[in-house]
């Protein structure tokens, strides 16, 4: 290793301590509360980092660590928790819970393009919308929108998605496990409807986990395939407005790398490559990992925000988001009861 590149690696652990060490701070009182009240500890992550939101604005000393706890300690935590599942869990699931995640994704984006149309707000707003209720919250409002053609509402509209779909998983993560004790779901099936309906990994993750391990697997593997279906419809859009770029313009398309991690472990703990050791070691760092992420998470949203845009697109965001809720929980009485 070069001297540049050491200096290069203190400067960026410099520029993310304050805000980690803020995270794990936050994960540490809420897994107090949880071991000595009862309370579930996702939960509790959530709610008090969402009293530190100030930490994130005017860019802070603690944005870059916060912004890193939530996205790649995140990815990582949730990769990891592929050695909590196994093949064996994944084939008794049955193509029930396939279908569902698919009809509920194809159902979600096409009300979407019908809805946006009938509010004035056209169709590539019905997408971007539709398509994060749908898939996978924030980051599918964000690959969606790099292969839309760009115009002068578009980033105003992705900042609107974006913020509102994490507030709204943040709502269900809290809202979704009452429902789903009132409906008295099983575990597997709450499972389902979690991972089937909220937006983001994160809070789905949370909520999961908040309920039972059972639910938590179930959850984070229904979640990711919807996270999965996001590439094959990044292309087909892409290759729909293909003729709208400019021409030259450089599109990436963005891969969820640790979808095909989790995969991988799902592979490596099924059969065993992993020493049961080790593998329990990674499984309770994997947990760690998504409450200082839940942490982070909960400071970056600020519920007020929501009204920065509009009364129709607020309208539009919350009816896929409970017309999808509705769908998930219809097809699980009538398949998994």
């Amino acid at each position: 290793m070069t001297r540049l590149t050491e200096l290069a690696l203190v400067r960026k652990a410099r520029l993310l301590f304050p805000g980690l060490l803020t995270a794990l701070t936050v994960a540490l009182a809420a897994k107090f509360i949880s071991e000595h009240y009862g309370a579930p500890v996702m939960l509790m992550a959530l709610l008090i980092g969402m009293a530190f939101n100030f930490l994130t604005e005017d860019g802070g000393k603690c944005v870059a660590g916060i912004e890193f706890s939530s996205k790649v300690l995140l990815r990582f935590g949730v990769a990891l928790l592929g050695l909590g599942i196994t093949v064996q869990q994944i084939a008794s699931t049955g193509s029930e819970v396939l279908l569902i995640t698919l009809f509920g994704v194809a159902l979600t984006i096409s009300l979407g393009l019908i809805l946006s149309r009938f509010l004035g707000r056209g169709a590539r707003f019905g997408l971007l919308i539709g398509g994060a209720v749908a898939i996978c919250g924030a980051s599918a409002a964000l690959a969606i929108s790099s292969v839309l053609p760009k115009s002068e509402t578009l980033e105003r509209d992705t900042i609107f998605t974006v913020i509102g779909v994490t507030a709204l998983s943040t709502l269900a993560m809290i809202v979704y496990p009452i429902i789903a004790d009132l409906m008295e779901l099983s575990e597997v099936a709450t499972g389902v409807f979690f991972g089937a309906t909220i937006h983001d990994v994160a809070q789905v993750v949370g909520a999961g986990y908040s309920v039972s391990e059972l639910a938590g697997d179930t959850a984070t593997f229904v979640k990711l395939l919807r996270v999965a279906l996001l590439v094959p419809i990044v292309v087909v859009l892409s290759l729909v407005f293909s003729g709208a770029h400019e021409p030259g313009a450089k599109r990436s398309l963005p891969i969820p790398f640790f979808v095909v991690g989790f995969a991988a472990l799902v592979i490596a703990g099924s059969y065993d490559l992993v020493p049961v050791p080790v593998k329990d070691g990674l499984l309770s760092f994997s947990r760690w990992c998504l409450v200082v992420a839940i942490a982070a998470l909960g400071m970056k949203t600020s519920l007020r925000k929501l009204g920065d845009v509009g009364g129709s697109a607020i309208v539009l965001i919350c009816a896929l988001t409970g017309i999808l809720a509705v769908f998930v929980l219809t097809a699980i009485k009538l398949q998994l009861s």
